[in-house]
């Protein structure tokens, strides 16, 4: 019985990510393709996104509601054999490391705001254009072992992308812009103190002016990782019988 309630479970899910993807395919279809729009048209296409993005937000929803169903199943089968619970626990292990689950935990906050703008010389700087500070951030913090990473609570994972746009800059697909908060969850001394070092992160950000607040916090909240990676080349190595 719970092994069926799995799989539904399972195809539920399926189900709701077919949904989030159509919603957004149509929905971009419609801007893109129709160029330059006269007022109106342009008012009727904010309406119908808005309405996607909500029907969007009613998918994850369900998606989350979903997931934590089979969660409760999994868990219900590990509580009735001994190998299933320990199966069950390096599941939750790999998801973790994955990025698929919301985590919280002792760390640090970095808060990265722009300098002022000079006046005398009209110059404005911006964080995205120093995007390679952000990655030596994420470097260092990685070097000091955190355990889970976010910026402007988009997951860092192995498969996230950090690339600038335009104006802004594109994390997990979602564009985001000054100020910049990155979270780590980790041994909040270490993690401060790598990043805090003479001549550290902390140190050049200043140096170019940036207003920094670094602070350990004793309950970071990250959030899960929420594209889907589908691998397509890759496979297991199969172990050869000796």
């Amino acid at each position: 019985m719970r092994k069926s309630k799995g799989q539904l479970a399972i195809t539920i899910v399926s189900l709701i990510l077919g949904i989030i993807l159509a919603i957004q395919f149509k929905t971009v279809n419609k801007v893109v393709g129709d160029g330059a729009l006269p007022t109106q048209r342009a008012q009727q296409l904010a309406l119908e996104l808005k309405k996607a993005q909500e029907d969007r937000d009613a998918a994850i929803k369900m998606l989350d509601e979903a997931e934590a169903k089979i969660k409760t199943y999994e868990k219900g089968e590990a509580d009735t054999n001994v190998y299933a619970e320990n199966l069950y626990k390096d599941l939750e292990k790999y998801r973790m490391l994955a990025g698929y689950v919301d985590l919280e935990g002792p760390g640090i906050i970095l808060e990265i705001q722009d300098p002022p703008v000079d006046v005398q010389f009209g110059v404005e700087s911006n964080i995205v254009d120093d995007l390679d500070l952000i990655l030596q951030t994420i470097s260092v913090l990685n070097a000091a072992e955190a355990e889970a990473i976010s910026i402007n609570d988009q997951r860092y994972t192995t498969f996230t992308e950090i690339e600038r746009a335009n104006d802004h800059i594109e994390i997990n697909g979602v564009s985001i812009n000054s100020p910049i908060v990155i979270k780590a969850i980790g041994n909040p001394s270490t993690l401060e103190s790598a990043l805090a070092f003479k001549r550290g992160i902390v140190y050049t950000l200043e140096y170019y002016d940036y207003n920094v607040h670094l602070s350990q916090e004793t309950n970071v909240k990250i959030p899960k990782y929420r594209k889907l990676k589908e691998f397509i080349y890759a496979k297991p190595v199969e172990e050869e019988d000796n």
